[in-house]
């Protein structure tokens, strides 16, 4: 992001929160304008996910958010200094390098791009929380050119108007006011023929493999922020965050009910009047359930601590069996006898 937004953009309106908010109100009020804005539960707010998500990187860091209270307290200079508005300057960062006596190119640094990902788990996964590598586009020095962007045998001319420094100084008094070289973009030189492989960036697409823990308990639709696995930052800014959108493949035997898991064990009629024992699968090993004489299709038994494994402040969660009674579709001759008498049977009972 570049230091201009800094003076332009209020993060603690954006999150709706004061000046003064403790860094536990920032969290909260972020968690619940992104789960409210999410672009899978709410179309059409993209625009305004990406500026809370922008607002929360800056004040929910506590090292970012003393920078920019620092940079948003000189809010009176955003006329410019001198009279001289801050487009004659380029990027904010290159007037603030001036007054703190650093160079055009060092205060040009810049924070590396938020990249997003989708990562598809099966159910077990996201129970038990597992770790995986995701693969990002990036970005290497080019083969042709080793990274300098000049075409082979050529090399880059140094700019005569900054003199290979990037940046041209203005006296503003009792400032150091540089701004960045219009003629060489702050290259301080320009290439004598761009490189064809790259056209001149000095840069090829290529891709690498980012390892990323996903905690027990993570749902469908969940978005889990990897701090520092983005894009790279330029002129050694740090690196942007990944943002990864997880989907949970649905499983043919277990659902989920918050931190519980639920399955359905199905049992014959005459074991639901008699009683039985039933193997039930789990996440883990099969247990065994009594399931008591009578039961009525529906009920549901519980299996301690066999769900999502406690995380933080929440426990451990556990398996809940819903009773199914499968009826027969056909009877034979025989036993529809037997049913027949054990219906005159409760009949005759209910008429005593």
């Amino acid at each position: 992001m570049a230091e201009r937004e800094w003076f332009e953009k209020d993060f603690y309106k954006v999150l709706g929160v004061s000046e003064t908010a403790s860094d536990k109100d920032i969290t909260r009020a972020y968690r619940k304008l992104a789960k409210e804005l999410h672009p899978d539960t709410n179309p059409g707010s993209e625009e305004r996910f990406k500026d809370v998500t922008a607002a929360y990187d800056v004040i929910g860091d506590a090292e970012k958010r003393k920078e920019y209270d620092e940079v948003r307290r000189m809010g009176p200079m955003q006329g410019g200094f001198g009279g001289a508005p801050f487009g004659d300057y380029g990027d904010i960062g290159d007037i603030l390098g001036g007054l703190f006596g650093r160079s055009g190119r060092q205060s040009r640094s810049r924070r590396g791009d938020d990249l997003e990902t989708t990562l598809t788990l099966n159910f077990r996964d996201a129970i038990f929380g597992v770790t995986t590598t995701v693969s990002l586009p990036s970005s290497d020095h080019c083969n042709t050119c080793r990274g300098t962007g000049a075409a082979p045998g050529t090399s880059m001319v140094t700019c005569g108007t900054c003199q290979g420094r990037g940046v041209l100084a203005d006296d503003q008094g009792p400032f150091g006011i540089s701004r960045t070289c219009p003629t060489c973009h702050g290259r301080g030189g320009r290439l004598e023929r761009p490189c064809v492989a790259c056209g001149g960036s000095g840069r090829q697409a290529s891709s690498r493999k980012v390892q990323v823990r996903l905690p027990a308990g993570v749902e469908d639709g969940q978005r889990i922020r990897v701090k520092g696995k983005g894009g790279p930052g330029t002129q050694g800014g740090p690196a942007g965050d990944l943002y990864v959108d997880v989907r949970v493949s649905p499983d043919a035997r277990f659902a989920r009910r918050g931190r519980h898991v639920t399955t359905t064990a199905t049992i014959s009629v005459t074991d639901a009047l008699l009683g039985t024992t039933v193997s039930v699968p789990t996440l883990d090993d099969p247990v065994t359930l009594k399931v008591s004489p009578g039961t009525q299709p529906g009920t549901t038994l519980r299996v301690k601590s066999r769900g999502v494994p406690a995380q933080g402040k929440h426990p451990t969660g556990d398996l809940l069996v819903t009773i199914a009674v499968h009826v027969p579709n056909q009877l034979t001759d025989e036993q529809r006898v037997l049913v027949e008498q054990l219906a005159q049977s409760f009949r005759s009972k209910d008429s005593e």
